[in-house]
Protein backbone atom coordinates (compact mmCIF):
# COMPACT_ATOMS: atom_id res chain seq x y z
CA UNK A 1 0.00 0.00 0.00
CA UNK A 2 1.02 3.65 -0.65
CA UNK A 3 3.15 5.90 2.31
CA UNK A 4 1.98 9.16 0.82
CA UNK A 5 -1.23 10.04 -1.65
CA UNK A 6 -1.32 13.59 -2.87
CA UNK A 7 -4.62 15.03 -4.07
CA UNK A 8 -4.50 16.81 -7.25
CA UNK A 9 -7.74 18.19 -6.96
CA UNK A 10 -9.63 20.40 -4.94
CA UNK A 11 -12.93 21.12 -3.08
CA UNK A 12 -15.11 18.35 -2.18
CA UNK A 13 -13.75 16.00 -4.02
CA UNK A 14 -10.29 16.53 -2.62
CA UNK A 15 -11.72 16.14 1.22
CA UNK A 16 -13.79 13.28 -0.37
CA UNK A 17 -10.42 11.61 -1.45
CA UNK A 18 -8.43 12.36 1.95
CA UNK A 19 -10.63 10.44 4.26
CA UNK A 20 -10.42 8.12 2.37
CA UNK A 21 -6.83 7.66 2.50
CA UNK A 22 -7.18 8.23 6.64
CA UNK A 23 -9.52 5.16 6.58
CA UNK A 24 -6.54 3.10 4.76
CA UNK A 25 -3.78 4.53 7.08
CA UNK A 26 -2.10 6.44 3.97
CA UNK A 27 -0.58 10.08 4.86
CA UNK A 28 -2.21 13.01 2.35
CA UNK A 29 -1.32 15.97 0.71
CA UNK A 30 -3.10 18.45 -0.69
CA UNK A 31 -2.10 20.92 -3.44
CA UNK A 32 -3.81 24.10 -3.40
CA UNK A 33 -3.49 28.05 -5.19
CA UNK A 34 -3.38 30.82 -3.64
CA UNK A 35 -6.96 31.83 -3.86
CA UNK A 36 -7.71 28.23 -1.74
CA UNK A 37 -4.83 29.10 0.99
CA UNK A 38 -7.66 29.02 3.36
CA UNK A 39 -9.59 26.36 2.08
CA UNK A 40 -10.99 22.93 4.01
CA UNK A 41 -8.73 20.89 2.12
CA UNK A 42 -5.64 22.64 2.44
CA UNK A 43 -6.35 22.77 6.17
CA UNK A 44 -6.86 18.97 7.04
CA UNK A 45 -4.58 17.41 4.64
CA UNK A 46 -1.46 16.21 6.38
CA UNK A 47 0.62 18.32 4.50
CA UNK A 48 -0.32 21.30 1.93
CA UNK A 49 1.63 22.58 -1.07
CA UNK A 50 1.02 25.88 -2.75
CA UNK A 51 1.39 24.82 -6.48
CA UNK A 52 0.29 29.18 -8.06
CA UNK A 53 -1.72 31.51 -8.19
CA UNK A 54 -5.27 31.39 -8.97
CA UNK A 55 -5.68 30.68 -12.76
CA UNK A 56 -6.36 26.88 -13.32
CA UNK A 57 -3.26 27.15 -15.93
CA UNK A 58 -1.01 28.03 -13.33
CA UNK A 59 -2.25 25.79 -10.54
CA UNK A 60 -4.28 22.76 -10.38
CA UNK A 61 -3.42 22.23 -14.66
CA UNK A 62 -0.08 22.76 -13.71
CA UNK A 63 1.36 19.85 -14.40
CA UNK A 64 4.91 20.24 -13.79
CA UNK A 65 4.07 22.13 -10.40
CA UNK A 66 1.53 18.94 -9.70
CA UNK A 67 4.41 16.29 -9.59
CA UNK A 68 6.97 18.67 -8.49
CA UNK A 69 4.54 18.77 -5.17
CA UNK A 70 5.18 15.14 -5.24
CA UNK A 71 8.25 14.45 -5.64
CA UNK A 72 8.79 17.15 -2.96
CA UNK A 73 6.94 15.45 -0.28
CA UNK A 74 7.77 12.00 -1.24
CA UNK A 75 4.44 10.73 -2.58
CA UNK A 76 4.26 7.57 -4.21
CA UNK A 77 0.85 8.01 -5.90
CA UNK A 78 -1.45 10.67 -7.01
CA UNK A 79 -5.59 10.54 -7.14
CA UNK A 80 -6.79 13.26 -9.91
CA UNK A 81 -10.00 13.48 -8.36
CA UNK A 82 -12.47 14.53 -11.44
CA UNK A 83 -12.05 17.38 -13.90
CA UNK A 84 -8.45 19.10 -14.06
CA UNK A 85 -5.87 16.16 -14.83
CA UNK A 86 -7.92 13.32 -14.09
CA UNK A 87 -8.98 12.24 -17.57
CA UNK A 88 -4.81 13.47 -19.17
CA UNK A 89 -2.98 11.12 -20.73
CA UNK A 90 0.22 13.40 -20.88
CA UNK A 91 0.12 14.00 -17.15
CA UNK A 92 -0.77 9.79 -16.58
CA UNK A 93 2.41 9.01 -18.54
CA UNK A 94 4.00 11.95 -16.74
CA UNK A 95 3.69 9.99 -13.38
CA UNK A 96 4.71 7.02 -14.40
CA UNK A 97 8.57 8.99 -16.01
CA UNK A 98 8.50 9.69 -12.40
CA UNK A 99 8.28 6.77 -10.65
CA UNK A 100 4.51 8.06 -9.12
CA UNK A 101 1.61 5.98 -8.91
CA UNK A 102 -1.32 7.21 -11.36
CA UNK A 103 -4.59 6.23 -9.40
CA UNK A 104 -6.53 5.88 -12.80
CA UNK A 105 -6.28 3.92 -15.49
CA UNK A 106 -3.12 3.52 -17.68
CA UNK A 107 -2.35 6.42 -19.81
CA UNK A 108 -3.21 4.20 -22.50
CA UNK A 109 -6.48 3.78 -21.69
CA UNK A 110 -7.25 7.20 -21.43
CA UNK A 111 -5.90 7.78 -24.79
CA UNK A 112 -7.82 5.91 -26.11
CA UNK A 113 -11.28 6.50 -24.94
CA UNK A 114 -10.43 10.13 -24.36
CA UNK A 115 -10.82 10.87 -28.02
CA UNK A 116 -14.89 10.66 -28.23
CA UNK A 117 -14.55 9.77 -31.63
CA UNK A 118 -12.09 6.94 -31.51
CA UNK A 119 -14.01 5.49 -28.23
CA UNK A 120 -17.37 4.76 -30.43
CA UNK A 121 -15.15 3.44 -32.88
CA UNK A 122 -13.52 0.90 -30.20
CA UNK A 123 -17.08 0.42 -28.66
CA UNK A 124 -18.35 -0.38 -32.28
CA UNK A 125 -15.78 -3.15 -32.71
CA UNK A 126 -16.16 -4.57 -29.64
CA UNK A 127 -19.98 -5.06 -30.40
CA UNK A 128 -21.96 -2.13 -27.45
CA UNK A 129 -24.12 -0.69 -29.52
CA UNK A 130 -23.52 3.24 -30.74
CA UNK A 131 -25.67 5.94 -31.77
CA UNK A 132 -25.70 6.07 -35.89
CA UNK A 133 -23.69 8.67 -36.92
CA UNK A 134 -19.61 8.86 -38.18
CA UNK A 135 -17.63 6.26 -37.41
CA UNK A 136 -14.88 8.61 -36.50
CA UNK A 137 -13.72 12.27 -36.10
CA UNK A 138 -15.35 14.35 -39.60
CA UNK A 139 -12.52 16.02 -41.91
CA UNK A 140 -14.80 18.37 -44.06
CA UNK A 141 -18.29 19.69 -44.83
CA UNK A 142 -18.96 17.16 -47.46
CA UNK A 143 -17.99 14.29 -45.25
CA UNK A 144 -20.52 15.35 -42.60
CA UNK A 145 -23.01 16.60 -45.19
CA UNK A 146 -23.38 13.30 -46.03
CA UNK A 147 -22.91 11.56 -42.53
CA UNK A 148 -26.11 13.66 -41.17
CA UNK A 149 -28.01 13.04 -44.37
CA UNK A 150 -27.72 9.48 -43.87
CA UNK A 151 -28.35 9.41 -39.99
CA UNK A 152 -31.50 11.74 -40.61
CA UNK A 153 -31.94 15.04 -39.69
CA UNK A 154 -31.72 16.28 -36.47
CA UNK A 155 -28.01 15.58 -35.44
CA UNK A 156 -25.78 16.73 -33.29
CA UNK A 157 -22.49 18.08 -34.11
CA UNK A 158 -19.83 17.34 -30.95
CA UNK A 159 -16.40 18.05 -29.74
CA UNK A 160 -14.30 14.67 -30.14
CA UNK A 161 -12.41 15.76 -26.87
CA UNK A 162 -15.54 17.50 -25.23
CA UNK A 163 -16.95 16.71 -21.67
CA UNK A 164 -19.32 18.79 -19.54
CA UNK A 165 -21.69 19.48 -22.45
CA UNK A 166 -18.86 22.02 -24.43
CA UNK A 167 -18.61 21.70 -28.07
CA UNK A 168 -21.97 20.46 -29.13
CA UNK A 169 -24.19 22.08 -31.57
CA UNK A 170 -27.61 20.38 -32.63
CA UNK A 171 -28.37 20.76 -36.31
CA UNK A 172 -32.08 20.18 -37.48
CA UNK A 173 -31.35 21.07 -41.61
CA UNK A 174 -28.94 20.70 -43.79
CA UNK A 175 -28.89 24.70 -44.20
CA UNK A 176 -27.64 24.77 -40.21
CA UNK A 177 -24.81 22.29 -40.82
CA UNK A 178 -22.28 24.72 -42.20
CA UNK A 179 -22.50 27.51 -39.23
CA UNK A 180 -22.95 24.89 -36.62
CA UNK A 181 -20.06 22.60 -37.35
CA UNK A 182 -17.70 25.62 -37.37
CA UNK A 183 -19.33 26.97 -34.05
CA UNK A 184 -18.64 23.48 -32.46
CA UNK A 185 -14.89 23.30 -33.94
CA UNK A 186 -14.18 27.33 -32.46
CA UNK A 187 -15.79 25.92 -28.92
CA UNK A 188 -13.62 22.89 -28.87
CA UNK A 189 -10.81 24.72 -29.90
CA UNK A 190 -11.22 27.29 -27.18
CA UNK A 191 -11.69 24.80 -24.29
CA UNK A 192 -9.69 21.62 -25.16
CA UNK A 193 -7.50 22.78 -27.75
CA UNK A 194 -8.46 20.47 -29.55
CA UNK A 195 -11.30 21.38 -32.82
CA UNK A 196 -11.81 17.92 -33.87
CA UNK A 197 -15.41 17.16 -34.40
CA UNK A 198 -17.74 14.09 -35.31
CA UNK A 199 -21.74 13.89 -36.10
CA UNK A 200 -24.27 11.42 -33.79
CA UNK A 201 -27.53 11.49 -34.80
CA UNK A 202 -29.97 13.47 -32.28
CA UNK A 203 -32.01 11.01 -30.53
CA UNK A 204 -35.15 12.48 -29.27
CA UNK A 205 -35.85 12.90 -25.18
CA UNK A 206 -34.09 10.19 -24.46
CA UNK A 207 -32.69 9.18 -21.01
CA UNK A 208 -29.28 9.21 -19.97
CA UNK A 209 -28.12 6.25 -18.18
CA UNK A 210 -24.66 5.96 -16.83
CA UNK A 211 -23.01 2.30 -15.82
CA UNK A 212 -20.80 2.11 -13.18
CA UNK A 213 -17.61 -0.43 -13.38
CA UNK A 214 -14.57 -1.02 -11.73
CA UNK A 215 -11.64 -3.32 -13.23
CA UNK A 216 -8.80 -4.32 -11.42
CA UNK A 217 -4.69 -5.24 -12.70
CA UNK A 218 -5.36 -8.98 -12.70
CA UNK A 219 -8.46 -8.36 -15.36
CA UNK A 220 -11.48 -8.68 -12.91
CA UNK A 221 -13.73 -6.61 -14.04
CA UNK A 222 -17.56 -6.18 -12.37
CA UNK A 223 -20.59 -3.35 -12.77
CA UNK A 224 -22.34 -1.89 -9.93
CA UNK A 225 -25.30 -0.74 -11.28
CA UNK A 226 -26.36 2.22 -13.09
CA UNK A 227 -27.45 6.06 -12.31
CA UNK A 228 -30.04 7.90 -14.00
CA UNK A 229 -28.34 11.48 -15.18
CA UNK A 230 -31.15 12.54 -17.08
CA UNK A 231 -31.87 15.88 -15.13
CA UNK A 232 -29.98 17.96 -16.74
CA UNK A 233 -29.66 21.86 -17.49
CA UNK A 234 -28.12 22.73 -21.39
CA UNK A 235 -26.06 19.02 -20.84
CA UNK A 236 -25.15 20.07 -17.46
CA UNK A 237 -26.09 17.25 -14.34
CA UNK A 238 -28.62 18.75 -11.66
CA UNK A 239 -29.48 15.60 -10.15
CA UNK A 240 -29.01 12.10 -10.29
CA UNK A 241 -30.75 8.98 -9.04
CA UNK A 242 -29.64 5.07 -8.41
CA UNK A 243 -31.23 2.74 -9.74
CA UNK A 244 -32.71 4.57 -12.66
CA UNK A 245 -36.33 4.43 -12.72
CA UNK A 246 -36.70 3.44 -16.13
CA UNK A 247 -34.29 0.20 -16.33
CA UNK A 248 -35.59 -3.31 -15.62
CA UNK A 249 -33.84 -5.93 -14.40
CA UNK A 250 -33.23 -7.45 -17.78
CA UNK A 251 -31.74 -4.13 -19.26
CA UNK A 252 -29.68 -3.67 -16.54
CA UNK A 253 -27.77 -6.60 -16.98
CA UNK A 254 -27.67 -6.02 -20.37
CA UNK A 255 -26.08 -2.57 -20.28
CA UNK A 256 -23.87 -3.97 -17.64
CA UNK A 257 -22.51 -6.79 -19.37
CA UNK A 258 -22.05 -4.44 -22.35
CA UNK A 259 -19.86 -1.93 -20.26
CA UNK A 260 -18.28 -5.03 -18.97
CA UNK A 261 -17.25 -6.20 -22.27
CA UNK A 262 -16.48 -2.13 -23.28
CA UNK A 263 -14.23 -2.33 -20.17
CA UNK A 264 -12.45 -5.10 -20.89
CA UNK A 265 -11.99 -4.93 -24.87
CA UNK A 266 -9.64 -1.43 -23.47
CA UNK A 267 -7.97 -3.77 -21.08
CA UNK A 268 -9.05 -1.01 -19.07
CA UNK A 269 -8.32 -1.24 -14.82
CA UNK A 270 -9.75 1.50 -12.10
CA UNK A 271 -13.38 2.93 -12.09
CA UNK A 272 -15.08 4.16 -14.76
CA UNK A 273 -18.41 5.06 -15.88
CA UNK A 274 -19.57 4.25 -19.29
CA UNK A 275 -22.51 6.42 -20.35
CA UNK A 276 -25.37 5.59 -22.47
CA UNK A 277 -28.45 6.95 -23.79
CA UNK A 278 -31.91 5.24 -24.03
CA UNK A 279 -34.26 5.59 -26.02
CA UNK A 280 -38.29 5.36 -25.77
CA UNK A 281 -38.29 2.11 -26.70
CA UNK A 282 -35.73 1.07 -23.75
CA UNK A 283 -32.74 0.52 -26.52
CA UNK A 284 -29.44 1.85 -25.27
CA UNK A 285 -26.64 3.54 -27.25
CA UNK A 286 -23.09 4.09 -25.95
CA UNK A 287 -22.31 7.49 -25.90
CA UNK A 288 -19.19 8.42 -23.76
CA UNK A 289 -16.66 6.84 -21.11
CA UNK A 290 -15.34 8.76 -18.35
CA UNK A 291 -12.05 7.43 -17.31
CA UNK A 292 -12.07 8.88 -13.81
CA UNK A 293 -14.32 8.51 -10.24
CA UNK A 294 -17.72 10.82 -11.67
CA UNK A 295 -19.16 13.50 -9.18
CA UNK A 296 -22.06 11.65 -7.96
CA UNK A 297 -20.58 8.39 -7.49
CA UNK A 298 -21.82 8.37 -3.98
CA UNK A 299 -25.41 7.58 -4.79
CA UNK A 300 -23.60 4.01 -6.07
CA UNK A 301 -21.77 3.97 -2.75
CA UNK A 302 -24.76 4.23 -1.05
CA UNK A 303 -26.71 1.48 -2.64
CA UNK A 304 -24.00 -0.77 -3.11
CA UNK A 305 -22.62 -0.41 -0.20
CA UNK A 306 -19.28 -0.61 -1.57
CA UNK A 307 -16.44 2.17 -1.57
CA UNK A 308 -15.56 3.34 -5.10
CA UNK A 309 -12.52 5.79 -3.63
CA UNK A 310 -10.86 3.23 -1.42
CA UNK A 311 -11.39 0.70 -4.19
CA UNK A 312 -9.67 3.36 -6.33
CA UNK A 313 -6.96 3.23 -4.26
CA UNK A 314 -5.76 -0.44 -3.44
CA UNK A 315 -6.49 -1.28 -6.93
CA UNK A 316 -3.78 1.61 -7.91
CA UNK A 317 -1.38 -0.25 -5.23
CA UNK A 318 -2.12 -3.84 -7.30
CA UNK A 319 -4.73 -5.10 -5.06
CA UNK A 320 -7.37 -7.80 -6.47
CA UNK A 321 -10.94 -6.81 -6.03
CA UNK A 322 -12.03 -9.14 -3.97
CA UNK A 323 -15.79 -9.22 -5.08
CA UNK A 324 -17.58 -11.16 -7.97
CA UNK A 325 -20.40 -9.63 -9.76
CA UNK A 326 -22.91 -11.99 -7.85
CA UNK A 327 -21.67 -10.28 -4.51
CA UNK A 328 -23.31 -6.90 -5.71
CA UNK A 329 -26.89 -6.15 -4.86
CA UNK A 330 -29.03 -2.93 -5.12
CA UNK A 331 -30.17 -1.92 -1.69
CA UNK A 332 -33.31 0.65 -1.60
CA UNK A 333 -32.72 4.50 -3.59
CA UNK A 334 -30.45 6.76 -3.66
CA UNK A 335 -30.72 10.72 -5.19
CA UNK A 336 -28.12 13.04 -5.25
CA UNK A 337 -28.56 17.26 -5.89
CA UNK A 338 -25.84 19.19 -6.37
CA UNK A 339 -25.78 22.20 -4.60
CA UNK A 340 -24.18 25.05 -6.41
CA UNK A 341 -23.34 28.98 -5.70
CA UNK A 342 -25.47 30.57 -8.10
CA UNK A 343 -28.92 32.12 -8.52
CA UNK A 344 -31.13 30.19 -10.91
CA UNK A 345 -33.47 33.64 -11.48
CA UNK A 346 -30.58 35.17 -13.20
CA UNK A 347 -29.53 32.68 -15.29
CA UNK A 348 -27.99 30.53 -12.86
CA UNK A 349 -25.35 33.06 -12.37
CA UNK A 350 -22.35 31.88 -10.28
CA UNK A 351 -22.24 33.81 -6.80
CA UNK A 352 -19.05 34.21 -5.28
CA UNK A 353 -18.50 35.64 -1.63
CA UNK A 354 -18.49 34.62 2.18
CA UNK A 355 -20.82 32.11 3.38
CA UNK A 356 -22.13 34.21 7.09
CA UNK A 357 -24.57 31.19 8.07
CA UNK A 358 -24.72 27.70 7.41
CA UNK A 359 -26.64 24.62 8.70
CA UNK A 360 -26.59 21.18 6.79
CA UNK A 361 -29.13 18.51 7.58
CA UNK A 362 -28.65 15.05 8.69
CA UNK A 363 -30.46 11.82 10.25
CA UNK A 364 -30.71 8.70 8.48
CA UNK A 365 -30.04 8.06 5.36
CA UNK A 366 -28.47 11.70 4.56
CA UNK A 367 -24.86 12.33 3.78
CA UNK A 368 -23.21 15.74 2.41
CA UNK A 369 -20.32 15.53 0.56
CA UNK A 370 -19.02 19.38 0.75
CA UNK A 371 -15.82 21.43 1.95
CA UNK A 372 -17.84 24.96 2.85
CA UNK A 373 -17.94 25.95 6.32
CA UNK A 374 -19.68 29.40 8.03
CA UNK A 375 -16.76 32.66 7.13
CA UNK A 376 -15.66 30.40 3.86
CA UNK A 377 -15.33 32.60 0.80
CA UNK A 378 -16.70 31.05 -2.43
CA UNK A 379 -13.93 32.93 -4.87
CA UNK A 380 -15.04 33.44 -8.44
CA UNK A 381 -12.35 31.16 -10.19
CA UNK A 382 -13.66 27.78 -10.24
CA UNK A 383 -16.56 25.60 -10.45
CA UNK A 384 -19.68 27.06 -8.34
CA UNK A 385 -20.56 23.37 -6.73
CA UNK A 386 -20.24 24.09 -2.76
CA UNK A 387 -21.53 20.98 -1.61
CA UNK A 388 -23.54 17.30 -2.74
CA UNK A 389 -26.67 16.61 -0.79
CA UNK A 390 -27.55 12.89 -0.77
CA UNK A 391 -30.46 10.88 0.71
CA UNK A 392 -30.64 7.19 0.61
CA UNK A 393 -34.43 5.33 1.16
CA UNK A 394 -35.47 1.54 1.64
CA UNK A 395 -37.30 3.02 -1.98
CA UNK A 396 -37.61 5.47 -4.41
CA UNK A 397 -40.64 7.33 -2.34
CA UNK A 398 -38.68 6.95 0.67
CA UNK A 399 -35.34 8.62 -0.72
CA UNK A 400 -37.37 11.39 -2.84
CA UNK A 401 -39.11 12.53 0.97
CA UNK A 402 -35.74 11.96 2.38
CA UNK A 403 -34.31 14.46 -0.02
CA UNK A 404 -36.97 17.13 0.49
CA UNK A 405 -36.67 17.88 4.16
CA UNK A 406 -33.50 17.43 3.63
CA UNK A 407 -33.27 20.19 1.09
CA UNK A 408 -35.65 22.17 3.02
CA UNK A 409 -33.10 22.17 6.10
CA UNK A 410 -30.46 23.12 4.37
CA UNK A 411 -29.58 26.87 4.99
CA UNK A 412 -26.32 28.77 3.29
CA UNK A 413 -26.74 32.54 3.77
CA UNK A 414 -24.16 35.35 1.78
CA UNK A 415 -24.28 33.55 -1.52
CA UNK A 416 -27.31 32.62 -3.75
CA UNK A 417 -27.89 28.96 -4.07
CA UNK A 418 -29.89 26.62 -6.44
CA UNK A 419 -31.62 24.79 -3.00
CA UNK A 420 -35.01 25.91 -4.00
CA UNK A 421 -34.35 25.15 -7.56
CA UNK A 422 -33.44 21.88 -6.72
CA UNK A 423 -36.93 21.83 -4.33
CA UNK A 424 -38.89 22.92 -6.77
CA UNK A 425 -37.60 19.83 -9.29
CA UNK A 426 -37.93 17.18 -6.18
CA UNK A 427 -41.55 18.61 -5.38
CA UNK A 428 -42.53 18.21 -9.41
CA UNK A 429 -44.77 15.29 -10.52
CA UNK A 430 -42.94 14.58 -13.59
CA UNK A 431 -40.19 14.20 -11.96
CA UNK A 432 -41.84 12.06 -9.07
CA UNK A 433 -43.60 10.38 -11.63
CA UNK A 434 -39.77 8.88 -12.92
CA UNK A 435 -40.34 8.83 -16.10
CA UNK A 436 -38.20 12.22 -17.35
CA UNK A 437 -36.06 12.70 -20.06
CA UNK A 438 -33.40 14.86 -20.49
CA UNK A 439 -35.11 17.08 -22.42
CA UNK A 440 -37.50 18.30 -19.20
CA UNK A 441 -35.61 20.71 -17.21
CA UNK A 442 -35.19 22.75 -20.57
CA UNK A 443 -38.32 22.48 -21.19
CA UNK A 444 -39.70 23.35 -17.51
CA UNK A 445 -37.30 26.29 -17.35
CA UNK A 446 -38.66 27.69 -21.01
CA UNK A 447 -42.18 27.05 -19.87
CA UNK A 448 -41.91 28.69 -16.14
CA UNK A 449 -40.09 32.05 -18.32
CA UNK A 450 -42.98 32.92 -20.33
Amino acid sequence: MFRKVLIANRGEIAVRILRACRELGIRSVSVYSTADRNSLHAQIADEAVCIGPPATKDSYLNMNAVIQAALNTGADAIHPGFGFLSENAEFARLCEKNGIEFIGPSYTSIEMLGDKAAAKETMAAAGVPVIPGSKGAVSSLEEAEKIAADAGYPVLVKASAGGGGRGIRRVDSPEELEAQMIAAQQEAKNFFGDDTVYIEKFLVNPHHVEIQIIADKQGNVIYLGERDCSMQRRNQKVLEECPSPIVSEELRKKMGEAAVTAAKQCGYYNAGTIEFLVDENRDFYFMEMNTRIQVEHPITEAVTGFDLVKAQIQIAAGMPLGIRQEDIELRGHAIECRINAENPSLDFRPSPGTITALYVPGGPGIRIDGAVYQGYTITPYYDSMISKLIAHGSDRDDAINKMRWALSEFIVEGVDTNIDFQLEIIKHPEFRSGNYDIGFLNRYMEKNKK
